[in-house]
């Protein structure tokens, strides 16, 4: 991911979580959306974040980790179908 794709994940990232005002969390933010890339890739995925799916999907996995650093809630069933439809549509074509 270059810094520019990382730049507009955090914007997408920032209204999700309704920080827009600040800056004071941003290089955190950015930690975890890099993680969160990799994690996914992890589980099977080769994303392409210039792809609006795959953009939303870095999102939707990084909201759920700033959230749940203070919940410890387990990943919500949407995110986790979002995921497996993911990997299982790359497998199925590839």
């Amino acid at each position: 991911m270059t810094e520019a794709q990382i730049s507009a994940l955090l914007s997408s990232l920032k209204v999700d979580l309704g920080i827009l005002r600040t800056t004071a969390y941003d290089s955190r933010l950015k930690e975890i959306i890099k993680s969160s890339f990799q994690m996914i890739e992890r589980e099977g995925a080769t994303l392409d974040v210039s792809l609006l799916e795959d953009a939303q999907l870095v999102v939707m996995y990084s909201a759920w980790l700033w959230r749940k650093r203070d919940s410890g809630e387990g990943m919500p069933r949407m995110l986790r179908w979002a995921l497996n439809n993911r990997i299982l549509s790359e497998k199925a074509n590839g």
